[in-house]
């Protein structure tokens, strides 16, 4: 079977905006997103690792971040509305396939978002008492929350990574159909890209994890020991390397041995190529900044690390969009979808994300100073 044959129609609405509008919002809500997504899709799992380190700063590390997960999540389930909702719009032809597919792994993220809500909740409200130390089950639900992030990283790949495998479409729905109909519980485990792609994504969210810890000591942790404040740097330098190597090491497996060799050709040609090295390199100038750090925050070096930080996460979400774009156009081209542009639900959009925007900025900035 053609694949392309198993492409939703077209919708005779056409699109609401130009294609680059759409893209370029996908991408920027995709960056916002993954900043705080990160924070809990790593993030939580070394904080509770710090926690049985028995490390005193170990522990104040989890405290401060612990403590705020609770908005860190909130604020990246909203800002994840957003990529998600223009994915909907402009890949709808192969999102809603994949996910009806798989849609009770789809849905379940839902069930499971609430539980690990929850768990955070009744995680981080142990420290509002002050101490460091916690009863067990608090610490056993903290653990359940962070696996159950990490769970929700895996389905939300498998799903996305489905979306460009449309060879094996008819395969899934073969051996999940009864009668025609799909079960929804299908699964894209034989693709050869989705491991190396979840472990990537977990090695750029063990580095964003170090960059926060230094943006968070340097300008949230007025009321911590410069102690600790001289213990994040060296902390920082060692899990932003460690998150190098998970990146380069299952990055390079993604790119060099798991995706199709047309797709491998094309990100490695030029001109998209000096986008992908640039990808793969980013990470290092950072790590610079965090190095020069070792001996004492400097606020200089603080605000480079998360600014150099962002444009590796800015890199990589555009790479990502750029790889999406080579993998479908053998299918369909979207940009040759018609437009049917409604201005006054973008202006609308536009004063509501921007409002979003600055009210999460806010709600955090005054949360940190507490």
């Amino acid at each position: 079977m053609n694949p392309s044959d198993l492409l939703a129609p077209n919708n005779p609405l056409g699109f609401p905006a130009p294609y680059w509008f759409l893209v370029l919002f996908k991408v920027i809500g995709f960056l916002l997103h993954i900043i705080p997504m990160s924070l809990w899709y790593a993030g939580i799992l070394i904080a509770m690792i710090m926690y049985l380190s028995k490390s005193e700063n170990g522990r104040i590390f989890n405290r401060r971040l612990m403590s705020q997960m609770p908005i860190i999540v909130a604020a990246g389930v909203n800002l994840g509305i957003v990529p998600l909702l223009f994915t909907q719009v402009v890949y709808y032809k192969v999102f809603y396939p994949a996910t009806i597919l798989m849609a009770w792994f789809w849905f379940s993220i839902f069930i499971l978002l609430i539980f690990a809500y929850y768990g955070i909740y009744l995680y981080a409200s142990a420290y509002k008492n002050g101490g460091s130390s916690l009863p067990g089950w608090r610490v056993i639900v903290g653990w359940f929350s962070a696996i159950l992030f990490i769970l929700m990283g895996f389905i939300f790949t498998n799903a996305f990574s489905l979306m460009v495998n449309l060879k094996e479409w008819d395969n899934i729905w073969l051996k999940t159909q009864v009668a025609g109909a799909v079960l929804g519980i299908g699964h894209n485990l034989n693709d050869p890209t989705l491991i190396p792609r979840w472990l990537m994504m977990f090695g750029l969210a063990v580095m964003t994890t170090a960059a926060y810890a230094i943006f968070d000591a340097n300008y949230f942790a007025t009321n911590e020991s410069d102690e600790y404040k001289s213990w994040v740097p060296r902390f920082a330098l060692k899990l932003y390397f460690i998150g190098i190597l998970i990146y380069a090491i299952f990055g390079s497996w993604y790119i060099f041995s798991s995706i199709d060799s047309e797709s491998r050709v094309m990100m490695l040609s030029r001109p998209v190529s000096l986008i992908t090295w640039m990808t793969a390199l980013s990470p290092a100038v950072p790590f610079f900044f965090i190095f020069r750090q070792y001996n004492g925050i400097r606020s200089f070096f603080a605000f480079c690390t998360a600014l150099f930080h962002l444009v590796v996460l800015a890199l990589n979400s555009i790479s990502r969009q750029v790889l999406q774009n080579i993998e479908l156009y053998r299918y369909y081209n979207m940009a040759d979808e018609k437009v049917n542009l409604q201005l006054s639900p973008l202006i609308i959009f536009l004063v509501l994300f921007v409002g979003l925007v600055v009210s999460l900025i806010y709600i955090v900035s005054r949360k940190n100073k507490h």
